[in-house]
């Protein structure tokens, strides 16, 4: 061997010799509220947390009122929105609490209105009708909404045109109450989410000859 090997093997590390030399601390998992059969500690329910999620209002739809001016066909029916739904902003529970609202509404959608039918309304045979109340005795949020449009219009507004017996949105059959004489009317609800209501508005009332705009303020899909 000659002297350049005998360096080199003076320079090996012993692994072995280090290794022996480390001891290991002793971790009681108990104590971190780990079990044996769990990886995390605390482990959770995640079905639980989504199921609590579901009656969170935190998640509940939102619009920031950024205006948005939009035509969209959802269900076989065209509607004019205004707002879109967003990630950000008031939750729609909060804005139909909000009387304020229900005027904001209005002065927001009627310039729209006239510029899209002119505004020579009061003598085209107008009028304003809405969506049944579902769980409403008293005037809804679209009810009051309606009120204040047909006014700044200057045209009638018809309350409770149609009933629903049923909660459901899909299919639902309304059943006529009161039918508008004029020919040309403006549906108005304050949200459209599916375009289901809307679809059942217009088969109840095309069958009576009605001529039927559909118009709302958000639009509750992203």
């Amino acid at each position: 061997m000659n002297s350049s090997e005998s360096h080199a093997e003076s320079d090996l590390i012993d692994v072995g010799e280090i290794l022996s030399e480390i001891s290991v601390p002793n971790i009681d998992m108990d104590a971190l509220g780990v079990s044996p059969n769990s990886r995390t500690p605390q482990s959770k329910d995640i079905f639980a947390e989504e199921k609590r999620k579901a009656w969170d209002k935190s998640v509940e739809a939102r619009c920031d009122f950024t205006y948005r001016l939009r035509l969209t066909r959802r269900s076989n029916v065209n509607f004019i929105s205004i707002w879109q739904k967003s990630i950000y902003g008031r939750t729609l529970t909060e804005i139909k609490a909000d009387d304020d609202m229900v005027q904001f509404f209005a002065d927001s959608i009627v310039p729209v209105i006239k510029e899209m039918l002119g505004y020579n309304l009061p003598n085209g045979d107008w009028a304003v009708v809405t969506t049944p109340k579902r769980r409403h005795l008293t005037k809804n949020f679209a009810t009051r909404i309606s009120e204040v449009i047909a006014q700044q219009l200057g045209i009638p507004f018809y309350e409770d045109v149609a009933s629903c017996r049923s909660k459901q949105r899909m299919n639902a059959v309304f059943t006529l109450n009161v039918l508008p004489k004029e020919a040309n009317l403006i549906v108005f609800d304050d949200f459209v989410t599916t375009g289901q209501t809307l679809a059942s508005m217009r088969r109840l009332l095309e069958q009576h000859g009605k001529n039927l705009v559909f118009f709302t303020g958000i639009n509750n899909r992203i």
